[in-house]
């Protein structure tokens, strides 16, 4: 593991303990989906979280993305190129729904298996 990665995970399992921000049992995909919308996510991480080559951070979200205690951290404290999200901006459901709707995205398909690709 990467020393940013586990900076990333101690950072996020504090800020779980401290700020409450475990995910919501119950989080919705098709939630999530309107929520990323709704708050402006696709404008630089793109429609399916795949990121953006406009954006100067072209971070890529799904598939895969972070555990949630540690999106949640990010979310929530970052100081980098993305604004953090208070809670009052961007309710704790409303992340949960955004985390399971990027959790849904399926992986795309190998480059070998499409035959147009191959030739």
């Amino acid at each position: 593991m990467s020393r940013w990665m586990f900076r990333i995970t101690a950072l996020a399992c504090a800020a779980s303990v401290i700020l409450g921000t475990a995910p919501v049992e119950a989080a919705d995909a098709a939630k999530g989906k309107v929520a990323f919308v709704k708050h402006g996510c696709w404008q630089c991480h793109g429609n399916e979280g795949q990121g953006s080559l406009i954006t100067s951070n072209n971070k890529v979200l799904a598939p895969d993305p972070l555990p949630y205690e540690a999106f949640a951290a990010f979310v929530r404290s970052t100081n980098r190129a993305m604004p953090p999200y208070s809670e009052q901006v961007l309710p704790n459901e409303d992340l949960a729904d955004i985390h399971a709707y990027l959790q849904s995205i399926p992986k795309g398909r190998d480059a070998k298996s499409i035959p147009l690709l191959n030739q």
